[in-house]
């Protein structure tokens, strides 16, 4: 199982979930993530250029030798 971190981005993204009725959605999409990044589901595709190493769904890298997943962004990855 790994760990969870969030950026401050993804911290301040939980209100646009909240708003749109998606953090329940949101909560069970990490639960997978945290048993295993690269399953499917949750569809996810490795992002190229900038986010080089992310995944998109909602945007995550794997720090494989830390056993964690950092949650880069919880809305979307297009304002970057």
């Amino acid at each position: 199982m790994y760990s969870i971190v969030y950026t401050k981005k993804s911290a301040n993204d939980i209100q646009n979930l909240k708003a749109a009725k998606l953090e329940t959605k949101a909560k069970g999409l990490i639960d997978l993530i945290r048993e295993n990044p690269y399953q499917t589901p949750p569809p996810h595709e490795k992002l190229q250029g900038d986010l080089q190493g992310a995944y998109s769904r909602r945007i995550y890298e794997v720090l494989e030798e830390e056993q964690t997943v950092k949650i880069i962004s919880l809305w979307t990855h297009y304002e970057f």
